[in-house]
Order: C-alpha cells, then structure tokens, then sequence
C-alpha cells in the first residue's frame, strides 16, 4: 500500500534516528494490520519514521525508529534482546547514494512495497523520493520486517531489517548413551 502524508517531513537527517523497544503506540499517519498465522501485526508510519507493534498468543512487542525528542538511543548497529519468550533482533545501516542511485532505488524500494500485500510505504511532500517504507513477513516460525526511511537531500537511506521469533529451549540435560 502506498499512500502520500499529511505532514512536513520532520526527520531531517539520518542521524536523528533513534531506536526504541517497548514504546506505546504513538500516533500514526498511516497503518496497515496484518495477520501472520497467529500473529498480528501492525505496520505503522509517524510523522518521525516508523512504529511496528506485535502480538502473539500471550507476548507483546513494539519497536520504534524515529526522531524521538529527548531519546539518548541513537540508531543502534545491531541490538539482539529477549522479549518476554521471543528472540528480538535488529540490524540498520545507513547508504551514502549519488542522486542517479539514489532516485533509482528509492523507485525500486516504492514499487517493491506498494505491490506486495504486507507492505506499507509513505511519501512525504515536497520530494517523491522522501519516504518510510516498511515490508514484513512470516518465516519459519519467525515474524520478520524490513523498513527503508530515505533522506534524499544528502542521499541517505537508512535500511532496518528485525526478526522476532519464540527462544528455543536449550536442552538441559543430555542423555547418555549406552
């Protein structure tokens, strides 16, 4: 789904990205609810980048990148917690694009998650190539989404990628043989 938003574009810089886990929900220009096997999920686009909420059975969990004021959590590299039962982890990078790269992909990224059914993806006015962009997906057990925020006045594009997934029980005990 692509949809244009109603607001200024406020993440001014890929450098004001935070990363947040456990947030309420925050207010949202933008939605999309899925249901993945027994999970649901909700994509969401703020005013400041993104917010993903997941509920499954009984565990909960909530991640937020976004210009979040007074937030002391930069975009972290890569960040691997337990939530509750399940398994977080998270990966993000920030590409350094000519303005020919940079407008080639940001039409790749758009058309790639405005077809696909679980895909949610903003543009911001002024520019066709300022948007938020997320994707998510079941796989083996694991619930997974990638999120893409481009920042074309410098040609940057942050790209997240997350997996959240149920802990496997490490065995406690091996039997002997014999």
């Amino acid at each position: 789904m692509l949809t244009t938003l109603n607001t200024s574009y406020t993440d001014t810089r890929a450098a004001d990205l935070a990363w947040a886990l456990g947030r309420e929900p925050l207010p949202a220009l933008a939605t999309l609810d899925l249901e993945l096997n027994n999970a649901k999920l909700q994509l969401r686009l703020l005013g400041a980048s993104h917010q993903v909420l997941l509920e499954e059975e009984q565990a909960s969990c909530s991640e937020t990148v976004a210009c979040i004021p007074g937030s002391s959590t930069p975009l972290p590299l890569g960040v691997a917690k337990r939530v509750g039962g399940w398994e977080y982890e998270f990966a993000a990078r920030v590409e350094e694009l000519s303005p020919d790269q940079f407008a080639s992909r940001a039409q790749e990224l758009l058309a790639l998650v405005s077809e696909h059914p679980y895909g949610l993806a903003g543009v911001f006015p002024g520019s066709p190539h300022a948007f938020t962009a997320l994707l998510a997906q079941r796989h083996e057990g694991h619930v997974h989404w990638r999120t893409w925020h481009a920042y074309p006045q410098d040609g940057q594009l942050v790209a997240t990628r997350t997996r959240v997934g149920v802990r496997v029980p490490v065995c406690a005990e091996i039997p002997s043989g014999g």
